[in-house]
């Protein structure tokens, strides 16, 4: 795939606000500044000068031309991050089951294996946060949560063991996910706690509730219910892909959570995650459309996604950040992770296709687009508990 940011006319991408400054567009330009200075350094370490005469050696320099995914240094701060966190983890208290599960995913996306006695640790860990009433806390002993039961189930299932499977009490689990539910149709968070409801706006994304504004996180939460429900024509899916299509960055490539806001790395999956669930919702229009989906891409420029992943979001010590000039941390390495995976591989019935920017060492496991844990891992977990007596608690669908 060639490269973006070797074409001539690439700067004539950058943000124009027509000398009518506000603090939004300031903001965007600083962001654009910082973006094109890896850039810069990208072509600089090529040693290219962008020039139509030197177009065939451009092409065949282009095949390594990206920076190598950092495999090792990311493996090694994942695995640190195991054993033992610094102290400004602290305020994410409510959150170790998070930790484990952004840990274990970018691991296995990364195709790093647990050593049996980690394994070991995090399925003792994760059964003590699993509470009599079946939900899980953030932490041993802390109040049942759907935010901290989500990552927990996913992170057993990513270990991918039978004792891993059985650490999951799905009776009570499957009591207490009745009890979040509502009479509207929605699900509080906890015993006595808010309420989240993902509702379509006039934007075409979702929002977290009446009124409020699209964003990607409640978006793709949105569609993936639908998903899992089978009704996704219940939303306006041309809408809803015109607004996602529209929140990647034309200069940067990546991914913006809401309209007029700046990039941010984990919104390469919880925007670019949206795109095969969209696909495989209009794929089952085509009979009825004039314009089928495409057989070998996603509806959005994965290359471009690629390039800001790995030029601008990977920390020089190992894990990856929000946008340049950000610090690391777990959440946006396994979300830029994430997104990179869905941007690398496309699979749609029948029809597969790789778009591997740089190195073919680049190249991740792919991540399921419902679950967000590989494809592999829910698939066993799928078979797993499909031939257990109460198979018909399964935890995962096809």
């Amino acid at each position: 795939m060639a490269l973006r940011v070797l074409e001539d006319d690439f700067e004539n991408n950058r943000f124009n606000d027509d000398k009518c400054h506000t603090l939004s567009s300031v903001e965007q330009m600083k962001v654009e500044e910082t973006v094109q200075m890896c850039y810069s350094y990208l072509k600089d370490e090529l040693g290219l000068e962008i020039d139509e005469s030197e177009s065939s050696q451009q092409e065949i320099k282009e095949e390594t031309a990206l920076p190598r995914l950092k495999r090792w240094k990311h493996k090694k701060f994942l695995l640190k991050g195991l054993e033992q966190l610094s102290q400004s983890y602290q305020c994410l208290d409510a959150s170790r089951c998070w930790l484990v599960y952004w840990i274990l995913h970018s691991l296995d996306l990364l195709s790093v294996d647990l050593p049996d006695p980690v394994a070991d640790r995090v399925i003792e860990y994760l059964g003590r946060c699993q509470n009599p009433d079946g939900g899980f806390g953030g932490g041993p002993g802390q109040m049942s949560h759907l935010a901290s039961t989500y990552p927990s189930v996913n992170a057993l299932c990513i270990v991918g063991t039978e004792k891993a499977y059985q650490t999951i009490n799905r009776v009570k689990l499957q009591e207490f996910l009745q009890c979040m539910h509502t009479a509207n149709g929605g699900f509080i968070m906890h015993q006595d706690g808010e309420e989240d409801i993902s509702c379509q706006t006039y934007e075409g994304g979702f929002s977290g509730f009446p009124g409020l504004e699209a964003h990607g996180g409640y978006s793709f939460c949105g569609l993936a219910i639908l998903v899992l429900l089978e009704h996704e024509g219940l939303c306006d899916l041309k809408s809803l892909l015109r607004w996602a299509t529209n929140r990647q960055m034309k200069y940067e490539g990546g991914f913006q959570g809401r309209t007029n806001k700046l990039v941010d790395g984990c919104y390469s999956f919880w925007q670019g995650g949206a795109f095969p669930l969209l696909h495989m919702a209009l794929s089952k229009q085509d009979s009825v459309s004039e314009n089928p989906v495409s057989c070998s891409k996603w509806m959005f420029n994965q290359g471009a996604l690629q390039e800001y992943i790995l030029a601008c979001c990977q920390y020089h010590s190992g894990g990856l950040i929000d946008k340049p000039g950000k610090s690391t941390d777990y959440y946006h390495t396994m979300y830029c992770l994430s997104g990179l995976s869905v941007a690398q591989h496309f699979t749609s019935g029948h029809h597969e296709s790789d778009h591997i920017i740089g190195h073919k060492d680049n190249e991740l496991k792919l991540t399921h687009p419902v679950f967000n844990i590989c494809v592999d891992k829910a698939l066993q977990a799928s078979q797993y508990f499909r031939n257990c007596p109460s198979g018909d608690q399964s935890m995962f669908t096809d």
